[in-house]
């Protein structure tokens, strides 16, 4: 496959219906997950694409475009419930081949429209219906046994809503943690949060048990964090950079990372030194390109789109190509998004 055609997938999508598939939810989402090439791949679903997924092959206005792609079988802890009955499915989801995720808190501060992020649709799952507002620790640690003993689940990550603590969610994360690792001691678990006011709370994460952490910045631009996450950007950029720096001093080089959203307006340039110094301070650029869909105030209100493949590529092969000259790749990273890679190109390009 090549990196153009990587790309198109990125930024296109598929038409059709792999079995592990996402609607809503935090993050990029909206998605089919296949493996592509032998790698993970979170692909969104676009009823408008060139591209079609029919069971086992990629075409392209009927062709096949030549890249070897595996549907993910729909996973067997789906099928269980909890004793009060709640599905398993609705306590968190598979991602990629073995990847457990699931998002703690549902509900997020910032939601009212004038403050949400613009690319977020965390709380359209829950208003759906299929998932619930908290997962309780031990809810967690119970879908966590169930999917390593019956789909060889091998790592975990756990996101969070922001609430309205100084821990901005952190502590309930660690609860969570301590839960699933008192019932799988060894299933790796990245957690995700905003930087806590007290950084002392990263330290009890990862005494918690939590083996990696990702805080999310999306742009390194404060023009572009205003427009884009209203609320989310009256946290200052001073107080991530503080955040990173005491994470990789917890957790260690190449434990911590943060997504970086390209096609939001920042200079192609800039976005390109910001990923190569947050990765010569130990923390991992997960470079992803913006993915439009239904539910999001940036595609209901904006009508944004997606960035251009040219500008993803370079972006990508140039942040690629700092990290593997500093001996730093996501799969390398004990878990979460960039060890999994599959909304992103960088592992593509040798990120």
């Amino acid at each position: 496959m090549t990196v153009s055609t990587r790309v198109d997938l990125a930024l296109l999508g598929i038409r059709g219906e792999p079995p592990v598939q996402r609607t809503g939810g935090a993050g990029p989402s909206d998605d089919g997950h296949l493996m592509v090439d032998g790698l993970h791949a979170a692909i969104p679903r676009n009823p408008q694409s060139p591209f079609v997924f029919d069971g086992d092959r990629v075409l392209y206005d009927g062709v096949d475009v030549g890249i070897e792609v595996e549907a993910i079988g729909r996973p067997g802890f789906y099928d269980l419930q909890t004793a009060d009955g709640v599905s398993y499915e609705k306590i968190a989801r598979l991602h990629g081949r073995n990847v457990l995720a699931t998002t703690v808190v549902q509900t997020c501060i910032r939601y009212d429209e004038s403050e949400r992020c613009r690319f977020c649709s965390i709380e359209e799952s829950l208003r759906s219906g299929s998932t619930i507002a908290v997962k309780k620790p031990e809810q967690l640690a119970e879908v966590a046994r169930a999917a390593v003993e019956l789909d060889g689940i091998t790592q975990m990550v756990m996101t969070t809503g922001t609430t309205n603590g100084r821990d901005r969610g952190a502590r309930h994360l660690a609860r969570c943690v301590r839960a699933i690792k008192a019932a799988v001691p060894h299933l790796p678990i990245q957690v995700q949060c905003e930087p806590p006011a007290d950084l002392a709370v990263l330290t009890e994460l990862r005494e918690a048990g939590a083996d990696a952490i990702g805080i999310h910045v999306e742009s390194l631009d404060d023009e572009v964090r205003r427009r884009w996450m209203p609320g989310k950007s009256s946290v200052p950029m001073d107080e991530y950079r503080a955040a990173w720096t005491e994470a990789v001093r917890v957790f260690g080089r190449n434990q911590v990372s943060t997504y970086l959203l390209v096609g939001l307006g920042e200079d192609t340039d800039e976005m390109i030194a910001g990923a190569k110094e947050l990765a010569d301070m130990g923390v991992y650029p997960f470079i992803v390109p913006f993915r439009p869909h239904a539910g999001t105030l940036a595609v209901d209100v904006d009508k944004a789109s997606a960035p251009d493949p040219a500008i993803v590529e370079k972006i990508s092969r140039e942040v690629a190509s700092h990290l593997t000259l500093i001996g730093m790749t996501g799969a390398d990273q004990r878990a979460g998004c960039a060890a999994c890679g599959a909304c992103s190109i960088l592992p593509t390009v040798g990120g």
